[in-house]
């Protein structure tokens, strides 16, 4: 099991939360508004221990000492995080109100970049506070702000990726045959579990007809010989993501079988081929897509080639059609295009990719071929 990666320190921290908040500034925003979730654990390094309607906010703006708002009661936890020395706390009791501590650290005229899982409770109340400013989405406004990893932040994501490839290698000597979806479901999350991961997010096992539904979620159908199934999983290790798919055969696949799947890994060849710094995100999308149309099944590749991955294991930026954005080294992203044919199979190919000075190096060296299982 790979050694845990050094902690980030608070000097990381700050230095994470002072390029925050000058990035708003350039962006025009007066500030950034971040609530428990990933942008604050990305921050800051706090995950408090449950949500809460009390008020958590990170308060940060240019040439402003960053303030963490806090439950009284939860003062304790929020101290020993390991950003607690690179920014100041400011607790609420119960009976008091928290927006009117949050108010004054605030531009009562400022438009703030606002963390996309905040509580609408809770923007309605800075807005009652101060009526006069105004929010917008960090997705929409700065989706980018933790697309960019740093080496350390890349150590993790390799480390979560190498763990999910050895749990991949494990279940294909698992059985396949005339065992239900669920049950090669619990085996891909304890062999997560196993190979350090701290959190498991998904794991997909598409059989048969169900792996024409890119999302299915595994059920009670029983996995049969002859079978196409589809595996995505993936969650959190050492606080950063992995995701993966691969797809598998229960016996020896038909021709036209081979033919889809061989398909579709020319197609995530061609994905991850064409990312270097500098080409948008749609190019990736165009590039693995182009193969899957060229064989006339473009129409049947129905999702987005890719998304970030990071703190969590969906985030910008996306390789999809009309995505722009640059690619710049340090980014991280799946690369996962597929072909799906309803009440027959699909066929998903997915690698963690991120990007380097000269172009582009997979996160996941499981193998790729077809594999037969029993």
């Amino acid at each position: 099991m790979t050694r845990e990666p050094a902690p980030f320190t608070a000097d990381d921290y700050a230095a994470r939360m002072t390029a925050a908040a000058e990035t708003a500034a350039d962006a025009g925003l007066a500030g950034l508004l971040i609530s428990p979730g990933p942008d604050l654990a990305h921050l800051t390094g706090y995950r408090p221990t449950a949500e809460t309607e009390r008020l958590t906010l990170l308060v940060l703006a240019a040439g402003q000492d960053p303030v963490l708002i806090v439950p009284a009661l939860e003062a304790p936890d929020a101290q020993k995080a390991p950003d607690a020395t690179a920014l100041t706390l400011r607790d609420w009791a119960d009976g008091k109100d928290p927006y009117a501590v949050a108010a004054p650290l605030l531009d009562f005229r400022g438009r703030f970049g606002v963390s996309d899982n905040t509580w609408a409770l809770h923007l309605l109340g800075l807005q009652k506070e101060l009526p006069n400013t105004s929010y917008a989405a960090l997705t929409d406004c700065l989706p980018m702000l933790r697309a960019v990893k740093d080496e350390r932040e890349l150590d993790r994501l390799a480390a979560a990726g190498a763990a999910a490839d050895a749990a991949y290698a494990q279940i294909l000597h698992l059985p396949f045959a005339d065992r239900r979806e669920l049950d090669v479901a619990e085996d891909l999350a304890a062999l997560l579990r196993a190979h350090g991961h701290s959190q498991v997010d998904f794991t997909v096992v598409g059989s048969g007809p169900n792996g024409a539904n890119p999302h299915h979620e595994a059920g009670d159908r029983v996995i049969r010989h002859g079978d196409m199934v589809v595996l995505d999983f993936g969650g959190l290790r050492f606080g950063y993501g992995s995701d993966i798919s691969r797809t598998v055969h229960v016996g020896e696949p038909t021709a036209e079988e081979q033919r889809v799947h061989d398909i579709v890994r020319e197609a995530q060849r061609a994905g991850v081929a064409a990312v270097r710094p500098g080409v948008s995100c749609q190019e990736v999308d165009r590039a693995a897509r182009a193969v899957i149309t060229e064989f006339g099944y473009g129409d049947r590749f129905i999702h987005r080639t890719g998304h970030g991955i990071g703190v969590t294991t969906h985030e910008p930026p996306y390789m999809v059609e009309g995505e722009e954005q640059p690619l710049v080294p340090g980014m991280c992203f799946s690369v996962e295009p597929g072909i799906y044919l309803p009440g027959r199979f699909g066929v998903r190919i997915e690698d963690i990719v991120t990007v380097t000075e000269d172009g582009g190096r997979r996160l996941n060296n499981a193998p790729r071929e077809l594999a037969v299982v029993g």
